[in-house]
């Protein structure tokens, strides 16, 4: 089931649209930008896709030092690598 709101000028979607899933999670998908996020309840989706619009318009602090806050608050050391010493091509 899914719902969204009307365009009344009629110039592009705008609103949201809520898909229910097949494993009973919610999608909630903005309908101007085509981002979308889930959750367990139309609530959690709509907080979650609240989070990435406005990271999707340039909100948020940005990370003085990446290799710090990975290894601080993520407990992730970015020197180690799982064999593979090949980085993606999107990282070199």
């Amino acid at each position: 089931m899914a719902s969204a709101t009307d365009d009344p000028e009629g110039d592009g979607p705008d609103g949201v649209e809520f898909v229910c899933e097949d494993d009973g999670t919610i999608t909630a998908r903005d309908l101007e930008t085509g981002l979308a996020r889930g959750g367990a309840s139309r609530a959690e989706a709509l907080a979650q896709l609240a989070e990435v619009l406005e990271l999707h318009e340039g909100g948020g602090e940005p990370i003085e030092n990446p290799d710090e806050f990975l290894r601080e608050e993520l407990g992730v050391d970015p020197d180690e690598r799982d064999g593979d010493e090949s980085l993606p091509e999107f990282l070199r």
